[in-house]
């Protein structure tokens, strides 16, 4: 009675714990973006996101212990590379959770789209295989719960939006 149950709890564990493979689309951008070769949406596999300048951050969180290495690319380089020309980034996680992050903190220096954290990729259930970070400890500022709220992990998508 309870085999079916248990084939899908296991199911579930493999797949938060296991990693992205390479050609899985991990990221799709919309909304007020330029338009994309053969397509209505930016669509990123993992090597994709990889071949955008690469940016790190040395940072504690919250959520994590100690300093920790997020390597990923910059929000400012993403948005730039979809030719993004809205005011606010609708961001959703795998789990369709959202917030929304004003299109003004993708900037030099801000937050990153990471993909890896110390040097691994993370899988879902490290909050990857995508997780924006702020680098907390750079800018007192960021250490508010308005940044914290905006540090989604499992990023799925993004939605720029014109106007809010």
């Amino acid at each position: 009675m309870f085999a079916p149950l248990r084939s899908a709890a296991l199911v579930l564990s493999l797949s938060l714990a296991a990693p992205v493979l390479a050609d899985d689309i991990v990221l799709t951008v919309t909304g007020a973006v330029s338009q994309p070769e053969g397509g209505d949406a930016w669509t990123f596999d993992m090597a994709e996101l990889r071949q955008l300048p690469a940016s790190s951050i040395e940072t504690t969180t919250i959520w994590t212990t100690g300093s920790q290495t997020f390597e990923g690319v910059s929000l400012a380089d993403l948005l730039a590379h979809v030719g993004a020309t809205g005011s606010t980034i609708r961001a959703v996680a795998l789990n369709d959770y959202a917030v929304s992050i004003p299109v003004t903190d993708a900037v030099a220096g801000g937050p990153i789209v990471a993909y890896t954290q110390n040097g691994a990729e993370m899988s879902i259930r490290d909050k990857g295989p995508l997780w924006v970070i702020y680098p907390f400890d750079d800018k007192q500022i960021y250490k508010s719960e308005e940044y914290y709220s905006r540090s989604i992990w499992q990023l799925d998508r993004i939605e720029i939006i014109k106007e809010e």
